[in-house]
């Protein structure tokens, strides 16, 4: 027999006045969103002033807490907090994060208005904004710095990116840096730079052949609003390296903790190993595996074998036919069970120091606060099964 995992105790985890930020990673479709928002409302109610930000399009989370939207700046959610006596509770925000308007925010404040107004109005610079590559997770890095340096919440709870590789948030100060640095910005620098009659020269000699062939890939109004954009947003590069770093590492303090999110899948808990991988890898702190939608039996004792060969016992007599459909379903359901937790058994075989905890398949999608709370009560019985 396989030893069973660690138990993830998440009121412990929520509870230690140490742990100020609390990310919650995993593939898309696993219900990250929901654990996020689970895990923040149930901090509240134990007394930890706190603020999730998600960056989830689906809208979910402004739905499950009763706000018909989330925008850029934190909301608090009303309803939340203090315990049936008024007393123990803290307070719990919200927000969704809005890319564009996060990178406007950094431009309006580590700019003077005039370069400021120059490069809101840069054509780049609303494309760079809006769709670049990279630049959501760059932002998700940005406004979680953003909020741990305002100090207003004990607790940050963050959900990531639903990009194809849910980690990508990790890389992006590295990918802003590699732009950043990168030979094509260094040309376009380059005539600024340099100045005057000799930067015209150096303009005209070594970079004549270059714009040429750029101008008919890009355009020659496109090539000068980058170049444009270039220049006036040179001061601000190494702003935005500096501010990337400190919040990496704020992740690797012993203060953070990542919870990787996955459902009894083979591709989710695959996806899961590959992220506890890397998570060490990068020396970053993890508390633990959720397992979101796990299919549980009140009836253990009846295998699905047994189940099935009632079922058609019943049939080959005749008899009863709604007690052999039910038989049937319930060797269906012992099937599943069978198979999730082989899955999970797999997993921990992998992993066998990562903290486990299950949370079971709900009746109906989770959509109100009442439904989070009951997400969080499932994760806090974890400890109690367990200990059992």
């Amino acid at each position: 027999m396989s030893k069973k995992p660690p138990v993830l105790d998440v009121d412990a985890l929520i509870d230690d006045p140490r742990t100020r930020i609390i990310v919650c990673c995993g593939s898309g479709g696993v219900g990250k969103t929901t654990t996020a928002a689970a895990v923040g409302l149930r901090a509240a109610e134990r007394g930890r002033d706190v603020v999730v930000l998600t960056v989830d399009p689906a809208r979910r989370l402004a739905q499950s807490m009763g706000l018909s939207e989330l925008d850029n700046s934190p909301r608090r959610i009303d309803g939340v907090g203090a315990d049936e006596n008024g007393e123990n509770g803290g307070e719990l925000h919200a927000m969704m994060l809005d890319m564009k308007r996060t990178f406007d925010e950094i431009v309006e404040a580590h700019s003077d208005p005039d370069r400021a107004k120059q490069i809101l109005a840069n054509p780049f610079y609303q494309s760079l904004s809006s769709s670049f590559s990279g630049t959501q997770e760059y932002m998700a890095m940005e406004k979680l710095g953003q909020l741990h340096r305002s100090g207003a919440w004990d607790l940050i709870v963050v959900d990531t990116p639903p990009s194809r590789n849910a980690l990508d948030f990790l890389d992006a100060p590295e990918r802003m840096g590699r732009f950043l640095d990168g030979r094509f910005i260094k040309i376009l620098l380059a005539p600024a730079k340099v100045g005057g009659r000799f930067g015209v020269k150096v303009l005209s000699a070594g970079f004549g052949v270059f714009t040429g062939v750029i101008t008919k890939v890009l355009g020659g109004h496109l090539l000068r609003d980058v170049q444009t954009f270039v220049a006036a947003f040179d001061t601000m590069f190494g702003g935005f390296r500096e501010r990337a770093e400190k919040t990496y590492q704020l992740l690797q303090t012993p203060g953070t903790a990542f919870l990787v999110v996955a459902s009894p899948e083979p591709d989710a808990l695959r996806e899961a190993s590959y992220f506890v991988e890397r998570l060490a890898t990068e020396r970053m702190p993890l508390a633990g595996l959720v397992v979101n939608r796990v299919h549980r039996s009140g009836i253990t004792t009846l295998s699905a074998a047994r189940s099935m060969a009632a079922a058609e016992t019943l049939n080959e007599r005749g008899e009863h036919p709604l007690a052999a459909s039910l038989l049937r379903l319930h060797a269906d359901h012992m099937q599943v069970t069978t198979r999730e937790d082989r899955l999970r058994e797999h997993f921990s075989s992998a992993h066998p120091n990562v903290p486990v905890a299950t949370v079971p398949a709900q009746a109906e999608d989770v959509h109100d606060l009442e439904g989070l709370r009951r997400v969080g009560m499932d994760l806090s019985e974890n400890k109690a099964a367990g200990a059992a």
